[in-house]
């Protein structure tokens, strides 16, 4: 009797929870609930911004302020960690809008939220290194930045997507030398020195093609292959760490 009785408190108050949810955000006019969701982004309170603006983005979807209600929604989902939801809105606008002049703006907020799903706070907070986790939000933030330096190369946001460029080109190259490591310690040789060698090619510049070289060496040395191994202890010597 008692399970029971606790079992119905429980579903009456999700049920006034979810009738009260829906009147969070007031029927007010569109002015009106445009001026509190630029009040909340002013803010910082992305929560709030995020539900005015989705009331907003619902109940006027061809209204005076829809192509920037979208605009706002994109970095208010950026901002509260809504990043599947930014993506989304980021591709509507795209779809809607490929022509628009903040489209620059667009691309650069699509590779910050790309590089926020590779990132994890847990990692930051402890500085793991994770560099074998999947690359692909990596790999898809690196190819929207390109993007937009190709297209846009003077776009105010170029020199910080050019900068983090950088520091995702040395996330995927320590990503593809993880993988080298792993195939090495599983004897896997030819997988080994292969992946080696794309790094070499693909990320020439940065520190992870330097410490292939010594994983290509250990291949080469297993698979006693005499020629390789002398070529690649003179890359080691010209490529010091």
């Amino acid at each position: 009797m008692k399970y029971r009785t606790l079992s119905g408190l429980l579903a009456l108050s999700l049920l006034f929870g979810c009738s009260s949810s829906e009147e969070v955000v007031p029927d007010i006019p569109a002015a009106e609930l445009y001026s509190e969701a630029q009040d909340a982004l002013r803010s910082g309170n992305w929560f709030s911004a995020v539900e005015k603006l989705e009331a907003l983005d619902s109940r006027y979807p061809f209204g005076a302020y829809s192509e920037q209600v979208q605009l706002d929604l994109i970095y208010a989902y950026y901002k509260n960690n809504d990043l599947p939801l930014g993506l989304a809105t980021i591709e509507r606008f795209i779809r809607l809008n490929p022509t628009h002049d903040k489209i620059d703006w667009v691309l650069y907020m699509r590779g910050l939220t790309y590089m926020a799903q590779d990132r994890s706070w847990m990692h930051d907070l402890f500085n793991t290194d994770r560099s074998d986790r999947d690359p692909e939000p990596a790999k898809s933030a690196f190819a929207d930045f390109k993007r937009l330096l190709q297209r846009y190369p003077n776009s105010p946001y170029a020199a910080d997507a050019k900068e983090r460029m950088v520091a995702l080109k040395n996330r995927l190259a320590n990503y593809d030398l993880a993988t080298a490591d792993f195939y090495l310690r599983r004897e896997a040789w030819i997988a080994a020195i292969n992946r080696c060698q794309e790094i070499q090619k693909t990320y020439p510049d940065t520190i992870a093609a330097k410490e292939s070289l010594n994983i290509q060496l250990e291949a080469y040395k297993q698979l006693g292959i005499k020629e390789a191994i002398q070529r690649t202890e003179e890359l080691i010597r010209l490529n010091p760490l």
